[in-house]
């Protein structure tokens, strides 16, 4: 980013004098700045010169103020793009856990099944039993509370 650097009239060969310069011809325009446009007298051209000034100054801090929220901004964006790398890393890991989980799951669905098959319709009495159990349970725990 590049930085202002504040020249003194008289080093761009500006100062004509003890006063500086007058002020460029009147546009027509009304100035809400007294003496402003009248460019007759030697101190209302200091006083529209001073008046410049000020208004660089200004201009030189808001500036100054805009680029520590841009570079803020970025730290905020860098910092953004760094989490999502991260997320993405730890969901392409859980993408693959669970791909592995799903194999497992398959497989012992799938021998759970072969086992059933095998064995008739016992095994569905024995999973009502095993879950009825388990209901029974949870009520007499609820209550206990």
């Amino acid at each position: 980013m590049t930085q202002r650097h504040r020249v003194s009239r008289a080093a761009l060969g500006l100062d004509t004098g003890p006063s500086y310069a007058p002020t460029p011809p009147h546009s027509g325009r009304s100035s809400p700045y007294p003496g402003y446009n009248n460019a007759s007298s030697d101190s209302t051209s200091f006083a529209g010169a001073r008046f410049a000034d000020d208004l660089e100054g200004q201009n030189d801090d808001a500036v100054e103020g805009l680029s520590a929220k841009v570079k803020m901004l970025k730290e905020i964006t860098i910092g953004i793009g760094n989490e999502v790398r991260e997320s993405t890393i730890q969901l392409g890991q859980m993408n693959d856990a669970f791909a592995e989980t799903s194999g497992v799951l398959a497989g012992t669905f799938r021998r759970m099944n072969s086992m059933a098959e095998r064995q008739g319709c016992r095994w569905l009495w024995y999973i009502i039993f095993i879950i009825l159990v388990f209901w029974f349970f949870i009520i007499v725990w609820w209550f206990r509370r």
